[in-house]
């Protein structure tokens, strides 16, 4: 008795239709390759002015000395000589530091605002590819595309690209991460314009790389007056209220501007869902209240020391030995 059965040409059309359906799914597979590794950086217009972000003096100072750059550079280098003794140093590299929510990113925006140029902003997870190279293609890319469309380049979280090599490398990706911060060097040491960095956390840098960063702004919490400013900026004429300016400017210290601005928001949500007819300095109060508390928990818990007397640690270790005793 024969084992199986007689084949038919069905099964022929059936082969077809598997190895059709294979092909099929290999050509979507390529295809999404191919979308993967075809990324497009479009420059964009500015968001922001100079006039626009509130910053303690000494900050601003700092920007606006960036801010002229191009404008003094033909003194410097041509008038000066200086394109003589510093013939690689045409290109100026900015990073601005500091905690969230300080206008890092607004201030990257007002620089090329102010020089009247395009930004062209990237984010690691824009050129971070899984395709062993093709990353540093893609920084590549970047500073192509700002250099034909004359856009000042702002790396943002910068410390994702920038941050140290790895010297004890175990595989394929600490050799690809190698590679990037590698070719991300070489290429800025070529480019001769603005760049711009942005990080909360500088100490996370290659030193290489800080070395050929021009300049380093580091962006602090604002003060009493910045505050005032802010609050002010932030609460519309038309928001009825009854916040005193100078109070909640002086109530409240650790503030980010982004945190003032959030608090003002969600305090006259808070107003309008309560049906007041006006937004209550209380519950701007609460609002920034939760605000610190939700900082300091993501900060962790700081272990403060005490200074005490002989006489008090004699007293407590009596207290200890009789609780021993019982």
């Amino acid at each position: 008795m024969p084992i199986g059965r007689e084949i038919t040409n069905d099964d022929y059309s059936n082969d077809k239709i598997i190895k059709n359906n294979k092909n099929n799914e290999d050509l979507k597979i390529d295809n999404k390759k191919n979308q993967q590794s075809e990324i497009i950086f479009i420059p964009e217009e500015p968001k922001y002015s100079l006039d626009d972000i509130v910053l303690p003096n000494s900050v601003k100072e700092q920007i606006l000395d960036i801010a002229d750059y191009a404008k003094n550079s033909k003194i410097v280098y041509e008038q000066w000589g200086l394109e003589k003794t510093h013939k690689y140093s045409k290109r100026i590299g900015i990073n601005l530091y500091g905690a969230p929510g300080t206008g890092k990113t607004m201030a990257a925006h007002a620089l090329a605002k102010y020089l009247g140029r395009k930004i062209l902003i990237v984010n690691y997870a824009d050129i971070e590819s899984k395709y062993v190279g093709e990353t540093p293609k893609n920084i590549r890319k970047v500073f192509e595309v700002a250099k034909e469309t004359n856009s000042i380049l702002f790396f943002d979280e910068a410390d994702a690209i920038l941050s140290k090599r790895v010297t004890n490398m175990t595989g394929a990706v600490d050799v690809s991460v190698n590679q990037t911060r590698s070719v991300m060097l070489m290429i800025m040491n070529d480019y001769q314009d603005f760049i711009i960095f942005a990080t909360n956390f500088i100490e996370n840098f290659d030193p290489a790389f800080m070395r050929r960063i021009s300049m380093h702004v580091k962006f602090e919490l604002p003060d009493f007056e910045c505050r005032k400013k802010l609050w002010k900026l932030y609460i519309p004429n038309t928001m009825p209220n009854n916040i005193d300016i100078d109070e909640i400017a002086k109530k409240y210290e650790g503030l980010s501007g982004s945190d003032i601005s959030n608090a003002i928001l969600m305090g006259a949500f808070k107003a309008a869902r309560q049906h007041d007819f006006l937004v209550d300095k209380k519950y701007i109060f609460e609002m920034v209240e939760g605000i610190l508390i939700s900082k300091s928990a993501n900060q962790g818990i700081s272990m403060k020391s005490k200074t005490v007397s002989k006489e008090y640690v004699k007293q407590e270790l009596v207290k200890v030995r009789k609780d021993n005793d019982i």
